[in-house]
């Protein structure tokens, strides 16, 4: 039992140890920061404008952009507003279908291939779309269409919890039921 306790405590130890040392992983939005493609807005709907920047061609800031798997084809990125970024953008086709497309862009001086995800969508990300109506369950409400029944329903609710009460008063006070 007492080696079985050692075995797996060294192995927690040396996973945990693993994750410790490990680098963090890179997220969409340190694109620029890894060398990577940042496509923005990461989210678009079919006939809006997509914009990518990248670090990673350095100085020379030429690159090449192909956006061809969503349909837009290839498009030009040039030195951008802060030093060492490249930027460009193109119009995602209204026939662009729902999906996730990869983005490339190839730098000029050196030939470096960068990459980077387009999502597709029918509705735009900014719009919240909110629930209305009701449900269809085949129950019924307790306000129905028919304020008769309701009305004797609560008649009969009322009933019975004042009968209740009177026979709780009467055994209290001994009189039996």
């Amino acid at each position: 039992m007492r080696r079985t306790a050692r075995l797996l405590t060294g192995t927690v130890l040396a996973v945990a140890a693993a994750g410790l040392a490990s680098p963090a992983p890179a997220y969409a939005g340190d694109a620029r920061a890894t060398g990577g493609l940042e496509v923005s807005p990461s989210s678009v709907v079919p006939g809006e404008r997509a914009t990518v920047r990248t670090a990673a061609c350095g100085e020379d800031g030429a690159a090449a952009g192909d956006a061809s798997a969503v349909g837009a084809g290839e498009f030009p990125l040039a030195p951008g507003a802060r030093e060492g970024e490249t930027t460009g953008g193109f119009q995602v086709p209204p026939s662009a279908q729902p999906g996730t497309y990869e983005i490339v862009a190839t730098c000029g001086g050196s030939g470096k291939r960068v990459t980077g995800d387009l999502v597709v969508t029918l509705t735009a990300a900014r719009e919240q779309v909110y629930p209305r109506g009701s449900v269809k369950t085949g129950v019924g409400g307790a306000l129905g269409p028919d304020p008769v029944q309701t009305a004797a329903g609560v008649a009969a609710l009322a009933v019975a919890a004042a009968g209740g009460t009177w026979l709780l008063h009467r055994r209290a006070r001994g009189d039996g039921i």
